[in-house]
């Protein structure tokens, strides 16, 4: 409910805002009782939940048509065939009519791909017979698709990291009709690039999506399993990146003002990632804390080497922060919590004011790095603090400064 729930600065009365892919829907609810508002609220999200349901891709039934209803052809045998809606008519060179049959048959679709895939088509499914009657599947799998199986599995990879791996591998299917990975070029990876260009996606974002096939095929590659990789340095290093700048004292102000429009643990993950500096994804790694000499810490950046560290509790967030014992936030089964965390939290950013667009979640971690400079903390510490986000040699040697020593510095960066 807060994530719906907003006062605008001008009005006493709770107001509803949804947010779709192409407008953003506000309404008063006309109480300024939080607990009624609420209430009243439950309908309308019941509609925004009921439309956004209704355009997420699905399977339907469709009739698939032989022939394009309202047409001529010329058969096999040299008959003429009509085509209409239901039917097929052959007619012989006599003009008598032969038979008739079916003008296609019954069959399944995936359908509202516009929206996640930029494919403004429904995309047909293959048909299996068993014993009983036809039933849709989404065709058999391939040596290709166990590849990718395969790299899924040797990664222990899950949630939307897998959904997302297995939606860029059907849209490359897709774009080169099914092509086998061992007759592709890079000329067939580059169909992707296009295509998320396509999409306005910044260079970044396309690298990251291509990133899971890439990854697959190297593994495949050293497996013995394939020769040539069509995903390697398809994209193109492009300055398009959107600068992001740091969140100044006066919006850290301004977000404390406005700390208690977030529930209890978006108070937190906002305490935590604006004094650590942390990305907001390692916050949702938090499964536990440790001790040295007293001092509590938790170990973050499992992703990568360069980024696993150890990151002392700041003082901002000790007294709001008992002892760690499971994950320290909710992981949504199935979905990216850091990624809804991220939209939860950057509303909130503009519902504060904080409006300009090259402000965002991500620029607490600007912060963290500007204010640790600031302060005279050496360049190795701040990396041992904030993460490395280049691969260097000295990010895989031993554990590191003592958290004893990063604690003195982290307590520099502040809430």
């Amino acid at each position: 409910m807060p994530s719906y729930l907003f006062l605008r600065p001008d009005s006493r009365n709770w107001h509803v805002r949804f947010r779709y892919p192409d407008r953003v829907v506000e309404k008063s609810l006309g109480t300024p009782d939080r607990k009624r508002a609420e209430i009243l609220a439950l309908p309308h999200i019941a509609h925004h939940k009921e439309t956004l349901l209704a355009a997420k891709p699905r399977i339907e039934s469709a009739w698939r048509y032989e022939y394009e209803p309202g047409t001529l052809h010329d058969g096999p045998n040299g008959e003429r065939i009509a085509a209409s809606e239901s039917e097929l008519k052959f007619y012989g060179h006599d003009g008598k009519l032969l038979r008739t049959t079916p003008n296609g048959a019954p069959a399944f679709q995936i359908v509202n791909l516009q929206q996640r895939f930029g494919i403004p088509v429904p995309v047909p499914i293959e048909l299996i017979p068993d014993n009983s009657e036809a039933r849709p599947t989404l065709q058999i799998k391939t040596d290709d698709d166990r590849l990718l199986e395969t790299y899924i599995k040797h990664r222990k990879i899950t949630g939307y990291n897998e959904r997302e791996a297995r939606e860029v591998w059907m849209l490359f299917k897709t774009l080169t009709n099914n092509k086998p990975l061992k007759n592709c070029d890079r000329d067939d990876g580059r169909k992707l690039v296009a295509h998320f260009e396509e999409q306005g996606l910044k260079s970044a974002t396309v690298e990251k999506k291509i990133a899971w096939l890439n990854a697959a095929v190297n593994l495949a590659i050293k497996e013995g399993r394939l020769k040539f990789n069509p995903f390697a340095s398809i994209v193109p290093r492009v300055r398009d990146k959107t600068r992001r700048l740091p969140l100044a004292d006066a919006d850290i102000k301004t977000i404390k003002r406005n700390l208690a429009r977030l529930d209890k643990a978006d108070q937190l993950l906002v305490r935590l990632l604006t004094s650590t500096g942390m990305r907001l994804s390692e916050a949702f790694e938090i499964d536990g804390e440790e001790k040295e000499r007293g001092v509590r810490y938790v170990v973050v950046g499992r992703k990568t080497e360069q980024s696993t560290r150890r990151v002392p509790l700041p003082a901002a967030v000790l007294a709001f922060l008992p002892t760690i014992k499971g994950p320290l936030f909710d992981r949504i089964k199935n979905k990216d919590p850091s990624d809804a965390a991220s939209k939860r939290l950057n509303r909130f950013l503009d519902d504060c004011g904080i409006t300009d667009p090259r402000k965002v979640v991500h620029s607490l971690r600007h912060r963290a790095q500007d204010r640790l400079r600031a302060a005279g903390c050496p360049e190795d510490v701040r990396w041992s603090i904030l993460g490395h986000e280049e691969e260097t040699v000295a990010a895989g040697y031993g554990e590191g400064f003592p958290v004893t020593l990063l604690r003195k510095w982290i307590d520099k960066i502040g809430f």
